[in-house]
């Protein structure tokens, strides 16, 4: 991996925690890239469940690829399938391999804001930058309703904590910010500050 000349923060957290709108709002504050790493996970899945693919059958997911077939697959990624999927494909350790090389070249060209699951503890440990963005199943749930998305929660927790590559893990020296109680803002807030006592350079607001 070449970051050296380029900063990555890493965010994590489990679904519906508020990762994704709080990393787009930074990248946007700080002019970094915003990369969305679970987006290129869902867009293998799409591509695994339009050839017929079975979710859980390695070899065959083996072939995935990140073009899929010259189709945007944006507006199906939150397709029930793709929720109930997304799991069992981003566990096959060729499909991981693959994307985080892609991750590494994004981080060779800019300075990124990526969120994840396992950005700070897997894709980028050396990154000086981590946070792990959490909130209380309860709240998780009623975010992840008004979305319109139906999968379970739990269940989601569960795959993504037990599987065998890059499993959902809080790295060991990442600030955790629990979300249930703050407003995107809020959190942007506790982050920047962070980023402001390690010498990090803010744009005014």
């Amino acid at each position: 991996m070449s970051s050296e000349s380029h900063r990555v923060i890493a965010i994590d957290g489990p679904a519906a925690s508020g990762k994704s709108s709080v990393a787009r709002e930074l990248a946007l504050r700080l002019g970094f890239a915003y990369v969305n790493s679970g987006a290129m996970y869902r867009a293998v899945t799409w591509h695994v469940l339009q050839k017929g693919v079975d979710p859980n059958d390695t070899e065959a997911n083996n072939q995935s690829r990140i073009l899929i077939d010259g189709v945007d697959p944006t507006e199906h990624l939150r397709d029930d399938g793709v929720n109930n999927s997304v799991s069992q494909v981003s566990s096959v350790p060729q499909v991981r391999r693959v994307l985080v090389e892609k991750m590494h070249h994004y981080a060779e060209e800019n300075d990124l804001v990526m969120e994840g699951r396992d950005i700070g503890s897997v894709v980028f440990p050396d990154t000086p930058y981590k946070f792990y963005i959490d909130a209380s199943p309860e709240v998780r749930l009623r975010r992840r309703a008004a979305e319109g998305l139906r999968d379970e929660i739990a269940a989601r927790d569960r795959a993504d904590s037990n599987r065998r590559a890059s499993p959902l893990i809080i790295a060991e020296d990442a600030l955790v910010i629990d979300s249930s109680n703050l407003t995107i803002d809020g959190v942007v807030g506790e982050i920047v500050g962070r980023l402001k006592m390690t010498g990090m350079q803010i744009p005014s607001a």
